[in-house]
């Protein structure tokens, strides 16, 4: 975790106090800023009752800011590094600590080199398992440190920390893929109202079936309509006849006025912004109509859209150094294979299919939004998407064993994907991917479980990625 305030003296005499929420034990210093001085001579001093003076200390660190340019208000910077669980049966002694905090805060940009005398700060242990970090944020030539972007950077750090200190759980740093959480107003109204899901959560599940089923504008928002979403347009103001965005409501998600509550694609994910929609559409081709289904259309469609995944993971292999963006836009498009697949598996019921296409969904995602332009692959990929949804639900033995193997080729897709995301060092996508392969196969193995009792199978938990924090904000 990391704050930020204004109050030196208060927070250190909460660090070096009895604590609130834990007991301080032995609280102490373990290293401080070039050129504070002998750590005896930092360390605040004791009277005969006990008391401790912080006054010298405060002094010392509020030096540079007193003497700044316009300093900022809350220019008191806090960090706390902590062991997971499995690492606290380990002595760490003071130096280690030390050690790991230098480490950490040049990466940061808090601790410099003496030759370049920039922020005074100190790091002080009152217990086994972790240290505070207490930095104020001008430095000695009087300018401000403002510490931006600070949480992504102190989780990289500490990633690289506990890889060089032999640390069992190592965090990733973040790859700024996952979907920004819901606020917490409506995760209660959610709550209130009886909804499995926040409106916005619901609406994301919709808007991505209905772009894996869809190959331009037009069949997109007629899906949506069909699952019963209310979709607003929005025009440009110069070319009435010309759609520049699009907002979605669940017709029961109402305000308290009772009007439909609208979230534009951009709210419910970076990449379902109407422009970026059409980039990973491409060329809009023509609307297929509901072919004649029998179960062996369904068999042939699956073993069709098989021969292309299959295809597909050795484009991703043979692009990965070469062509990133035709692996990535590939990855995109086996995501939409397979969530068309989730329906027609498993119909609306949120299964064990649907949640594995979730979050190999998160593996294939781009960076920061980003969308590729659709390869010839990729267009392969998206016909067999849209395929496998005019196909509707399967119901029959054949189909659905034609059905599972396309799960299990798919698993080996993510097999891929995994291997991609590794060489790319984007790790919390690598083990997305890992728990989506291992989702697969859980389901390509279960055949009872994803297709034959859809109305009665109790779900398996949600595949999830390890995690922890060892400092900062630690995912």
């Amino acid at each position: 975790m990391h704050r930020r305030g204004s109050r030196v003296g208060g927070l250190l005499r909460y660090l070096w106090g009895p604590g609130k929420a834990e007991e301080h034990t032995n609280p102490h210093l373990v290293t401080a800023w070039d050129g504070g001085g002998p750590l005896a001579d930092l360390e605040p001093k004791a009277a005969a009752g006990g008391k401790r003076d912080f006054r010298v200390l405060t002094a010392l660190l509020e030096q540079p800011v007193r003497a700044g340019y316009r300093p900022p208000d809350k220019f008191v910077w806090h960090a706390s590094m902590r062991l997971a669980p499995e690492d606290r049966r380990r002595t760490i002694s003071d130096s280690m600590w030390a050690g790991m905090a230098v480490q950490m805060l040049t990466e940061v940009g808090v601790a410099t080199a003496a030759t370049d005398p920039g922020l005074r700060w100190i790091a002080m242990r009152h217990a086994d398992d972790h240290v505070h970090i207490v930095a104020t944020l001008v430095r000695e030539d009087g300018r401000t440190n403002w510490m931006r972007n600070d949480y992504p950077r102190c989780v990289k750090a500490t990633y690289n920390v506990a890889r060089r200190y032999n640390l069992h759980r190592r965090v990733p740093p973040a790859d700024r893929t996952a979907h920004r959480r819901p606020h917490p107003v409506e995760v209660s109204k959610a709550r209130r109202t009886g909804r499995a899901q926040t409106p916005r959560g619901e609406l994301r599940r919709r808007v991505r079936r209905a772009v894996a089923a869809a190959s331009s504008e037009e069949e997109f928002f007629t899906r949506l309509r069909e699952t019963g979403v209310l979709v607003r347009l929005r025009r440009s103001s110069t070319d009435a006849q010309q759609i520049t965005g699009y907002a979605v409501a669940l017709p029961g998600a109402r305000t308290a006025g009772g009007q439909p509550v609208y979230f534009g694609g951009g709210r419910l994910a970076p990449d379902m912004t109407l422009p970026k929609l059409r980039v990973r559409w491409g060329t809009p081709t023509p609307q297929q109509t509901a072919p004649t289904v029998g179960r062996s259309e369904r068999v042939e469609a699956m073993r069709q859209a098989a021969k292309v995944a299959t295809a597909a993971a050795d484009d991703i292999r043979r692009a990965a150094r070469t062509e990133p963006g035709r692996a990535q836009a590939t990855a995109v498009a086996a995501a939409d294979l397979l969530t068309s697949l989730a329906y027609a598996m498993e119909g609306d019921r949120r299964g064990p299919l649907h949640r594995a296409a979730e979050v190999f969904d998160r593996a294939a995602r781009d960076l920061y939004g980003r969308v590729r332009r659709p390869t010839g692959r990729g267009q392969e990929m998206r016909v067999m998407s849209r395929l496998v949804a005019l196909m509707g639900r399967i119901s029959g033995d054949d189909d659905a064993m034609a059905a599972l193997a396309l799960v299990m080729d798919l698993a080996r897709l993510a097999d891929t994907l995994e291997q991609l995301r590794k060489a790319q060092q984007r790790l919390h996508q690598a083990e997305t991917a890992r728990a989506a392969a291992d989702a697969l196969r859980l389901v390509a193995g279960g055949r009872q479980l994803a297709v034959a009792l859809p109305l009665t199978a109790t779900s398996t938990s949600e595949p999830t990625v390890g995690g922890g924090r060892h400092a900062g904000r630690g995912r």
